[in-house]
């Protein structure tokens, strides 16, 4: 007797979707600055997950440009400065 060959019948993650549902745990909770804990992300409705995901990710990339600006702006006035004399 074979026995049967039934494929999964529940809803579960596969062990490739746990490491991608644990990564966007720990960055939530890493770039929320203290503001979440684990149990609560954990828990939290995947559809809040993942708009809390996309608002962190704009913030960043926001945060981002404005430091490559600052860089930019700050070598654009070294450059405008006049040579001292020594």
């Amino acid at each position: 007797m074979q026995g049967f060959k039934l494929q999964q019948t529940f809803f579960g993650l596969r062990p490739k979707d746990r490491v991608q549902l644990h990564e966007n745990i720990f960055n939530l909770i890493w770039h929320g600055e203290g503001r979440w804990d684990w149990d609560t992300i954990y828990n939290m409705p995947v559809f809040l997950r993942r708009f809390y995901t996309k608002k962190v990710n704009s913030l960043l990339e926001e945060r981002l440009e404005q430091l490559q600006q600052a860089k930019k702006k700050k070598r654009t006035s070294k450059s405008n400065l006049p040579n001292m004399p020594r």
